[in-house]
């Protein structure tokens, strides 16, 4: 077979794509051979392989420093000294699948910079070509320990990835700002960790302050897992509010570290505090323990930062509006954040799924039970929301009415079930999409399974006429071994098998059966509404409650017409809905209403107007330079959820959403 030699010139023209007809023919038909005097340039540089992580110590205790003060242009500075063991080989890692994402989400494209030096020579460093979270050294004779530097350029927008440094915050986390060696689990290797802040700002941390010198602050020692699993919210804006109502220091105090924007927006009064306080309360009687040696509440109060509910195991990441207490009646629809992340400090964090509990930072996760992960603690935080106070009574009827309606609504199940929905982080982060309601996704094993833990909860109660509910459930899966932080990994067998030991049932095939339905006839998991004594219902005038969990309830004609209208976007269009079988997909606006200027509230108009009678409802629309004029023959008027009672039935809803007293 003839040899052919690809020469630096055709090279170049190959790369460029400019090749000509000819040479792009001859590279079709005669096979290119490299010769062995251009391999070097042609073939990866060797490199050694990742070592695996082994549960022994790392030798040495990591030291790091992270420079927070450069806001106006967003930047991270970052130092490290790792100690290492001799010469040879060594594999430095950036942190790949990060808690609470459920999926390889390492911003590793934000680091800048990296350079290694050691005894003032400078290492280089070679990224691994298949692993490009994984940068090998080869560490020269005489050198004990290394100096790493790199910046973590965070982003002014959340184009792509969060918000993490504003003028007046930075939400610190480390994993988007740490390499650490290979070969270790994440709890083997040793760190102290300090930043560097802004003048005469304050901050907020799982972690124990060792000392403050001045505007750098230095943490007690401590293991990289815990580390990771300990963020800083820092700001010029800040107060503390100790929220245990047990008022014992000794006994993990529970604390709400509050960051604003502006001082005024750190104004919670003590009755809104004592909400809090009863949210500490209502966890302690679900769960009968705590697993935590003290627990801090993150919670920014910035509409710079994006919306943020991140859990951790004695800490939470949270944002609410720069307005949250002062302007208390809004934030009524917003304040399950909280209660579902103080959950997850039980569900998720101690007791995780067998399947989450990885080595270290870079092992794959797997999520084959975030519908209990997320769905049942989206549950548990709804609840305790509602026993609180923080929800009111209506409003907790108003959550579920939403969620219900979203499902019951829902075509997707035709085509994916719920089970599937738990790989979808790993198919692409929170990847939104066109069609949401036939490709499922993120909010399924949420929310869904939300529904599903109802159907459980109703039953339990049902069967044992009140004597036995998911609360206890609760306390015997995630309430043992009181003062205990270690994690611990359940799979979906003690998941049934503890539900067994609550009240005898075929759980296996009950969890199953909802988990897995899919096809043309399988139905969204609505049975415990009505066990609970309720049932879906819509209305075309919403309460004041109802209006505050739907947010944007006047552009939302999802259950009438079967799309949301963002500013004059046609938007969220459901499959098979009105607007879809009138050939209706993303790009188009709406430009009039029954021959007049459209708007959300011309179309709320026309379509009450059109309720019961033959009235047109017709709509011209646009998308690029084409019009298109729709009618729809559409007489129902608006639709938004409500529950109702159920007429002599006993109301469990009722009884779940109501306070412990013990």
């Amino acid at each position: 077979m003839p040899r052919t030699r690809l020469t630096a010139a055709c090279l170049a023209v190959f790369m460029t794509g400019a090749a000509s007809p000819a040479l792009a023919q001859a590279f079709q038909s005669t096979p290119v051979v490299i010769d062995a005097r251009d391999a070097a340039l042609a073939l990866p540089r060797a490199q050694p392989a990742i070592p695996a992580p082994e549960d022994k110590p790392y030798p040495g205790v990591i030291q790091y420093r992270a420079d927070l003060t450069d806001l106006d242009r967003r930047i991270v500075n970052v130092a490290q000294t790792i100690l290492v063991a001799g010469p040879g080989p060594l594999t430095l890692l950036y942190p790949k699948y990060l808690p609470g994402n459920h999926a390889a989400t390492g911003p590793i494209q934000l680091i800048s910079g990296l350079t290694v030096t050691a005894n003032g020579q400078r290492i280089e460093w070679l990224r691994d070509t298949l692993d490009p979270y994984a940068f090998h050294l080869d560490i020269p004779a005489g050198v004990t320990s290394i100096e790493v530097a790199f910046q973590w350029l965070t982003q002014p927008d959340s184009a792509n990835w969060r918000v993490t440094m504003t003028p007046a915050l930075v939400n610190l986390q480390w994993e988007k700002a740490i390499l650490y060696p290979a070969g270790y689990f994440s709890r083997q290797i040793q760190v102290t960790p300090s930043v560097v802040l802004p003048k005469d700002w304050q901050y907020g941390t799982a972690l124990t302050t060792a000392a403050r010198d001045g505007d750098v602050a230095t943490f007690e020692t401590t293991d990289l897992y815990t580390l990771i699993d300990s963020p800083i919210f820092a700001g010029a804006h800040y107060r503390r509010v100790d929220i245990d109502p047990t008022g014992d220091g000794a006994k993990a105090g529970v604390h709400l570290n509050i960051l604003a924007d502006e001082e005024k927006g750190l104004a919670a009064t003590d009755d809104q505090l004592k909400l809090f306080e009863a949210m500490v309360t209502q966890a302690d009687r679900l769960f009968g323990a705590r697993h935590f040696d003290h627990y801090e509440f993150l919670f920014a109060l910035t509409n710079q930062m994006g919306g943020i509910g991140l859990e951790h195991h004695r800490s939470s990441e949270n944002t609410g509006a720069p307005d949250f207490f002062t302007a208390w009646s809004k934030s009524a629809g917003d304040r399950g954040l909280l209660p579902h992340e103080f959950t997850h400090s039980w569900n998720g964090k101690f007791m995780r799924p067998a399947d989450e509990l990885t080595a270290n930072h870079n092992v794959p996760t797997q999520n084959t039970l975030l519908w209990v992960y997320e769905g049942q603690t989206e549950y548990w935080g709804d609840v305790l929301a509602a026993r609180s106070g923080l929800h009111s009574r209506e409003v907790a009827l108003a959550t579920l009415a939403s969620v219900a309606a979203f499902y019951d609504e829902q075509p997707g199940r035709q085509w994916r079930a719920l089970q599937d929905t738990n790989n979808h982080n790993l198919l692409g982060y929170r990847v939104p999409g066109q069609f949401t309601s036939w490709m499922r996704g993120t909010g399924d094993y949420y929310r869904e399974s939300l529904l599903v833990w109802l159907d459980a909860d109703t039953l339990i109660r049902a069967e044992t006429d009140g004597r036995k509910s998911l609360d206890d459930f609760a306390k015997s899966f995630f309430g043992h071994d009181d003062g205990s932080w270690a994690p611990q990994g359940y799979t979906f067998d003690q998941v049934a098998a503890a539900l067994n030991a609550v009240h005898p049932h075929d759980w296996a095939g009950f969890l199953r059966e909802r988990l897995d339905a899919v096809g043309p006839d399988a139905k969204a998991p609505l049975a415990g509404i009505e066990r609970g004594g309720w049932r879906l219902t819509y209305t075309d005038a919403p309460t004041e409650a109802e209006k505050s969990v739907q947010s944007g309830w006047a552009n939302d004609f999802q259950y009438s017409l079967g799309f949301t209208l963002s500013g004059d976007k046609l938007t969220n269009i459901r499959w098979g809905g009105r607007a879809f079988e009138q050939g209706i997909g993303a790009g188009w606006s709406l430009v009039a209403v029954n021959g007049k200027a459209g708007s959300a509230e011309a179309l709320r108009a026309a379509v009450t107007a059109s309720k019961g009678t033959d009235a047109p409802l017709e709509l011209l629309i646009k998308s690029g330079d084409r019009f298109r004029t729709v009618a729809f023959d559409y007489h129902d008027g608006l639709r938004y959820p409500r529950l109702e009672r159920i007429p002599g039935t006993p109301d469990r809803l009722g009884d779940i959403l109501s306070p412990r007293r013990r």
